[in-house]
């Protein structure tokens, strides 16, 4: 069971907006998911981007593993390193 933070895509079309999850790698990606971690919004400017840095590293330490975009964006915002 590989554990995947990632990003679910919400909204409208052409006004998208994501949620961060927590989620199985096998699961749909607007499917289920185990816990919404934050969420993020490309279209304001600057981009608007909230998580809870408690339960991103809850699910880190339990080994989840971030997308290529979610890590990059968790970097930003100082929660990586």
């Amino acid at each position: 069971m590989a554990i995947r933070i990632r990003l679910m895509r919400k909204g409208r079309r052409n006004r998208p907006f994501y949620r961060v999850v927590a989620a199985e790698a096998s699961a749909p990606r607007d499917g289920k998911f185990l816990e919404v971690l934050g969420y993020y919004d490309p279209l304001k400017d600057p981009y608007e981007f909230k998580v809870d840095p408690e339960k991103v590293k809850k699910w880190l330490d339990r080994g989840a593993k971030p997308t290529e975009t979610v890590r990059a964006l968790l970097r930003r915002s100082g929660i990586l390193n």
